[in-house]
């Protein structure tokens, strides 16, 4: 014998789909917003490493440029048992102006390339 009992009123499986529907709704909506959640944590976690290791780049660049300072300083004046002071810091200026331009010159051949290739 078959002793299952088969609920047929159609309005009290309209009913619990509904609940089932709504509940689907609410726990989709929860994993979403958990789900935002992980994610924004996740880019604050990358922000906080890449803003420390920017800012141990920039101390390194600061220190880098202030150890070309001083080996500026000591060209001159090393130049200056050959030249004058004021000529010994003006060849100095002249080299670096023209390895400086040459290098700007090289990185501006190299954007112009990137962006005619795409």
């Amino acid at each position: 014998m078959n002793n299952k009992v088969v609920n047929k009123d159609p309005s009290t499986q309209r009913d619990s789909f509904s609940e089932l529907l709504g509940q689907l709704a609410n726990q989709s909506a929860d994993v979403v917003h958990h789900e935002i959640e992980l994610i924004t944590r996740e880019i604050l976690e990358k922000a906080a490493a890449c803003r420390s290791g920017v800012l141990t780049i920039v101390t390194g660049a600061f220190i880098g440029f202030a150890a070309f300072l001083a080996f500026c300083t000591a060209l001159i004046i090393g130049l200056t048992s050959y030249l004058s002071l004021g000529i010994a810091a003006l060849v100095t200026g002249t080299g670096l102006a023209f390895i400086g331009v040459g290098i700007a010159f090289i990185g501006y051949k190299r954007v112009k390339k990137s962006i005619s290739e795409r």
